[in-house]
């Protein structure tokens, strides 16, 4: 069972030096290293990204206490910065480039078949938790419009049933497992 970022800053909220979760210790890592310091939180917030995927409400208000700042501008930053994500990650990511080539190319064609085909809008995770879909304002891969980042891998040249296709095979390939 994973243990999420709730669960993991209940333990540590006991005794937040001294916890085994090694995240968590990451975390107070990065928040020692910086002195306790407020001015530490854009720091302090990636390493709670980079630690559990995503910072929620637990983890937010842990962050707050620490560095000794309201709980409303930790909310604040965390949202403002498209880093952040306050919600699970899905097991796959589909980054779909939203740049001027792409644009042109038919990236808003891809990202409408992605909602018809499964209920999702960028930002949003399917509620199975197997597809994550985001948009990016440029990958840089120009001469692959339309492109799109399939788990980590730039794939271009797309148009929107070759991204449904890709994406239908994760649902289909992880659930046979």
């Amino acid at each position: 069972m994973t243990q999420t970022a709730a669960d993991a800053s209940q333990s540590v909220q006991t005794n937040p030096k001294q916890s085994q979760d090694r995240r968590w210790r990451s975390v107070n890592r990065t928040i020692r290293l910086n002195g306790n310091q407020p001015d530490a939180l854009i720091e302090t917030l990636h390493a709670v990204q980079e630690s559990f995927g995503y910072i929620d409400l637990d983890a937010m208000q842990y962050v707050a206490r620490e560095l000794t700042v309201p709980l409303s501008r930790v909310y604040a930053v965390a949202t403002f910065y498209h880093y952040f994500t306050l919600k699970p990650p899905g097991d796959h990511t589909c980054v779909v480039c939203m740049g001027t080539a792409c644009y042109i190319g038919g990236s808003t064609a891809i990202l409408d078949s992605i909602h018809e085909g499964f209920g999702i809008s960028p930002g949003e995770t399917t509620p199975d938790g197997k597809v994550s879909l985001l948009t990016a304002r440029c990958l840089g891969s120009c001469g692959l419009a339309p492109a799109a980042v399939f788990d980590g891998e730039v794939a271009g040249k797309l148009d929107a049933a070759t991204v449904v296709e890709k994406i239908a095979r994760w649902a289909d390939h992880d659930s046979e497992s």
